[in-house]
């Protein structure tokens, strides 16, 4: 079976390859290296360096001829989402709607789209189940809840079989640490620097951070499931402030630079916690590494990587 991973060199993206490889799938990537990096890519893999926009795409598609689609080619930023909403509505509005009519035409059967938090906006409750109401707070997730009414509307009118996955805050090895990286690698690069990293409000915010190998998971499983149509929460169920992660990270490096505080960015939210039981009741999935095992894998990572040595 083929599948094709759209961002399939970046950061979620390639770990979702890796997974799809160790599992015998044919795979074939798209991505536009704005972010991602070939060297995430096993030298087997096809690889076509092409933005999702391009007219191209469906020459690809036509092609490659493939099965499945995991979509993860996207603009990820919520305070690009604020400052250039046109952008952002081009890149994961137009380019996913390319995306989805080249799948149409070429007879893919499913596509797994990742979906976010940020759909939720600012929580009415605490765990967010994927029944909580719809209040985005940016573009970002607006533009992320338009796809998911798109992929409901090609089911219906296309027949083609979606799951969309609304991660939580993801983190692990090759998560970019520049701009709005991730908080985890954005902490772990500055303290292997030994600078200060920045926080911004409090400290006390909370996230509910999962850990980049249970999301490629979770991503096989909704490939390899027989659900034709589905939204689930990929999360840990636990959430953590953002000064105790922190701490974490610190204890991790051995860095122990306090943060410069910095006003809340626009956009925001102030704590996010997110049920799992969803996904764990349909598709057997749960998480399996906890935040304590993943901040120290990532922190391995960033050291090898790096050539920083503590």
């Amino acid at each position: 079976m083929k599948v094709m991973v759209t961002g399939g060199a970046g950061f979620i993206g390639s770990h979702i390859v890796d997974l799809l490889l160790l599992n015998q799938y044919d795979v074939v990537v798209i991505d536009n290296l704005s972010t991602g990096r070939r060297r995430n890519l096993d030298k087997k893999v096809k690889f076509y360096h092409i933005d999702i926009r391009s007219e191209e795409i469906n020459n690809i598609f036509q092609k490659e001829k493939p099965d499945y689609l995991i979509h993860h080619a996207a603009q990820i930023k919520v305070q690009t989402s604020i400052e250039n909403p046109k952008l952002d509505a081009d890149i994961n509005i137009m380019g996913t709607l390319n995306l989805l009519e080249a799948a149409i035409r070429s007879g893919v059967k499913k596509i797994i789209y990742p979906a976010s938090a940020a759909i939720y906006g600012e929580p009415c409750y605490l765990p967010i189940d994927e029944m909580h109401p719809i209040k985005m707070c940016s573009g970002y997730g607006v533009s992320k809840q338009i796809v998911e009414s798109y992929l409901n509307v090609y089911k219906r009118i296309h027949g083609l079989d979606y799951v969309s996955l609304r991660y939580s805050n993801v983190y692990g090895p090759r998560q970019n640490s520049s701009g709005e990286g991730g908080v985890v690698s954005v902490f772990v690069d500055k303290l292997l620097h030994n600078e200060s990293p920045k926080i911004y409000g409090t400290g006390e915010q909370s996230r509910d951070f999962i850990y980049v190998g249970d999301v490629a998971k979770a991503n096989l499983l909704a490939l390899e499931s027989e659900i034709e149509e589905g939204i689930f929460n990929v999360s840990s169920n636990q959430s953590i402030t953002i000064s105790s992660l922190l701490e974490k990270i610190q204890s991790a490096t051995n860095c122990f630079k306090d943060p410069v505080y910095k006003n809340e960015r626009e956009g925001d939210i102030k704590h996010s916690l997110m049920c799992n039981l969803k996904i764990n009741n349909y598709l057997g999935w749960k998480p399996q590494v906890d935040i304590d095992e993943g901040i120290k894998s990532t922190v391995s990572y960033y050291l090898i990587n790096s050539g920083v040595s503590v």
